[in-house]
Formats: C-alpha cells, structure tokens, sequence
C-alpha cells in the first residue's frame, strides 16, 4: 500500500485526541460496565452498564451502526427495548441495567472488517472502545468508573487492579484507545519503559519475539529525538492483514490515558522487511510531543514525520543520505500538491494530506535550523518538547511557540510562521536544502560541504559530508 495514501488515512481518521493525567485510584464509582466476550453465534461483546441514583441518564454511542437494541432492565427483572436516535440513549426512570451486543464480526458473510469497528480472526480481535462502548452524553470531571472484561485476555489501556478491574474516570469512556480481544502477549521495552504487545492473529513468518524486537527498535529511535521513551507504559496492538507482505500498513495513535497504538501489519511479511518500516517509529514518535489543542495537524504530523527520517537515521537503521532521500521526495511530493499556494492555503485544507503533511515537515526542519543557528547549536527542537514535556500533556500552537521562543531565547517562532504562512508553501526549500548541503543530482541525494553542512551533521547524527570522506 503506497505510503501516500497510509498518511491520507492517518490524516483523514485524525491521529490525536485529549491527553489527561493519571487517575487516582479507589474513589467511588458511578458507574461500572461488565464486558463478556461472546463467541456465538458470533464473536462479539456483550455489555452490561450498572446503573447507581448517582450515574447519568443520557448516554451515546459515537459510532452507533453495529448496535441494533439497548435494553433497559429495572429492579425487578422487566426489561424494554430503548430506541436509539442518532445513537442517544434515554434511561428511563427505575432502570438498573443497560444491556447490548456488539458484533465484532460483519453481519454478512464477506462483509468488510474494520479497524476500527472490527477486524480480526478467529478468536483475536481488535476494535476501537468509541465504537462499542455506550457512555454518558455529558462526562463531568467527578464521574468516576469501574470496568471488567470476561470470557478471554483483553489489552486495553489502562491496568486493571489485582481483582481485574478497571478504575477509570468518565473521559476513560470518551478518549477509551484501542482495544484487543484475545491473541497472544508479549513485551517490548526500552530503558524502563514497558510496551504491552497484542498479536491479534497468525503471521506465516513472523514469530512474536520479532514483533517485539521491531517494535523495540522503534521505541529506541524515539529516545533519540527525547532524552527517554515518553511514557513508563503503552499497549500495541498487532492485527495482520491477509494477502498482505508489507512491514507495516497503517498505523495509528489514540490518546487515551496511557495513549494506545495499533498497527495493520502484512501477515506474510518477514522480520527482515522491518528493517525499511517507517510507521511504527512514526506513530511511536507523536508521543514526544503534546497533544495541540485546538489540533494543529500540520505541525503534529509535520513533527513526527520530520522526526522519523530523522530517529532513523542517528540510530543507524538508515544512512544520512537515505534520510536526506526521504525527506526531498517528501517535500517534492508536497511541493506538487500544493503548487503556488502559500502554506496558510495549503494547511487551511486538511484534505490535501501531502501539502500538510509535507509542508508541516518543512516548517519543522527550518525550526530546528533557525533554533540552532541563533543559539551557537546550544539549543534544538528537541529542548523544546522537553520543555513542554514539564508543562503538561496538552498545549496549544500559541504554547507551542512560547515554549520554542523560551528555548531560544528570543522570539522566534511568530516571526517564522508568519513569514512562513504568507509564501508559497515550498518557495524556501531550495535556498534552505543549499545551505545545508543536500543536492539533489539524477541520481539521488548527495551530501556536500556548505555553510550549514556541520549544522545538517548535528541533525541526522554527525554523518561527515559524502565530499569529507564519510560514510553515505
């Protein structure tokens, strides 16, 4: 599957979400949710929602298309269909129980499996906790909630206590992640930061520990665009994808809390094709920077996929060239998608997923250059997500720019983006890749001695220029 259209649906489903802070255990619960994974006549997941004088009465299903009935049942026993309208639900007075089935499985046979409806085979599965989960209409900061799974291992999230049950907040249930049904588990881990793994279904080559070494290796490039991995804990979730022998599909990060990853990986590839994967480390790498909000996804993507030509070289998995490679036939591709429009227009237009992509990524590279050049190479981008790492797992551009100009010293970031904004969005790209020493021939990148060519080293790693006797 062509890398162009991979980051059109990451563009396009909306990578991040709202990141929270850790939720303090043992409080009382208003809610508690039961979740038994059925396997007739289907796989699937029955819900029961136990309802207290103090839960909400107006719930949501966000993706409301697998879910025919919702039943209210009362004290005594009577249970009612309620009738789902745009995926609202109205608890009736005295109820004490809402029950419902999700299918995982699609209701007609060669239907379509979703990534995030349902997808998966026989008993792993792999689905997105917005589309099963029913949850208050209104989630106010006190609610609080427990949670329990039966009837297989489950990967979700969040650590269940040592009675297996889930103590969330009420935004557990709006940013709920993924989450894996059955498979099987192992761990990846990288200083003292732990990956829970789920392999949602069989691979023809791949064993699990080489899915947990390429999944390592990816976490290690993260630490090297931060000074450690950015969170003590994550789960992946691994779903293979029949016919497939691509390393990796797609991938996707969601923000619950801890934020969860799930990647679509060609069940007939080998542990050798991960050596050229760009998605893993990619999606590994949104978790360096804080969630924007309102999203900014020009610069979030602009960061991770600078960042991830970037990791992969200073950690040897590629070469500066190879790097240096990447990065112009990306800019060149967004270069031709956004044609004369300025960076403004293209941005403007999350559609145009390469100019966004792209011209996101060039601003980013630039920022990294300016910052460098105005402090004497003291400071770099990668002090500033330290900086906003202090500052908490949310921001705003606005945040963002404050932190890049307390990095720099001066203001900086304003005066960048306005200039960058308002010219075409790829006007600056030759003058810029001159100055550090990439020249693209017919054959390829070439790295070369320039003004800026010590500085482009300090970037992707210290490689000595390809005129200076180095490796390329």
């Amino acid at each position: 599957m062509p890398r162009a259209f991979l980051l059109f649906l990451a563009l396009s489903l909306g990578a991040c979400a709202t990141a929270r802070s850790p939720l303090p255990r043992r409080e009382t619960a208003a809610l508690r949710y039961n979740v038994t994974y059925t396997r007739e006549p289907g796989r699937g997941l029955d819900v029961e929602i136990v309802l207290l004088p103090s839960s909400p009465r107006d719930f949501l299903f966000r993706q409301p298309q697998r879910v025919d009935t919702v039943w209210a049942l009362g004290e005594g026993g009577s249970a009612h269909p309620l009738r789902l309208r745009d995926g609202e639900v109205r608890v009736p007075p005295g109820t004490r129980f809402l029950r419902y089935h999700y299918p995982l499985e699609p209701r007609s046979r060669g239907g379509a499996r979703s990534f995030f409806s349902g997808a998966g085979e026989g008993d792993a599965w792999h689905v997105a906790g917005r589309a099963y989960l029913l949850r208050p209409r209104v989630v106010t900061p006190e609610l609080r909630v427990e949670f329990t799974v039966s009837g297989t291992d489950a990967l979700l999230p969040w650590l269940p206590d040592d009675a297996g049950v889930y103590h969330l907040r009420g935004e557990d249930l709006v940013d709920s992640g993924f989450h894996g049904f059955g498979g099987r588990r192992c761990e990846a881990r990288v200083d003292t930061s732990v990956l829970e793994v789920a392999l949602l279904g069989r691979f023809t080559h791949l064993s699990d520990a080489d899915v947990c070494a390429w999944l390592a290796q990816a976490a290690r490039e993260v630490s090297t665009v931060r000074k450690a991995f950015p969170h003590p804990r994550i789960t992946v979730r691994v779903v293979p994808v029949p016919g497939a022998d691509e390393p990796a599909l797609f991938g996707m990060v969601q923000w619950s809390s801890p934020p969860s990853i799930s990647i679509l990986v060609g069940q007939d590839t080998t542990a050798a094709s991960f050596t050229g994967d760009w998605i893993a480390v990619h999606e590994m790498l949104h978790l360096a920077h804080p969630t924007l909000m309102p999203r900014v996804a020009w610069l979030t993507e602009g960061l991770a996929t600078y960042y991830t030509e970037i990791a992969r070289a200073r950690s040897g998995r590629q070469t500066a060239r190879q790097a240096w490679q990447e990065l112009t036939d990306g800019f060149a591709r967004g270069q031709a998608a956004a044609g004369a429009r300025t960076m403004a227009e293209v941005v403007a237009l999350e559609g145009d997923w390469q100019g966004v992509y792209w011209a996101g990524a060039l601003f980013t590279l630039r920022l990294d250059v300016e910052l460098r050049r105005v402090t004497q190479g003291r400071a770099r981008l990668e002090d500033v997500l330290e900086l906003l790492a202090t500052r908490g797992p949310t921001s705003s551009l606005a945040g963002f720019g404050a932190a890049v100009d307390a990095v720099a010293g001066a203001p900086l970031f304003d005066r960048l983006l306005a200039h960058q904004l308002s010219v075409p969005a790829f006007s600056d790209l030759e003058g810029l890749l001159d100055g550090l020493g990439v020249r693209i021939d017919p054959g390829g990148v070439k790295l070369q001695a320039a003004p800026d060519s010590r500085l482009r080293e300090a970037l992707d790693g210290g490689r000595p220029s390809d005129d200076a006797g180095g490796t390329p």
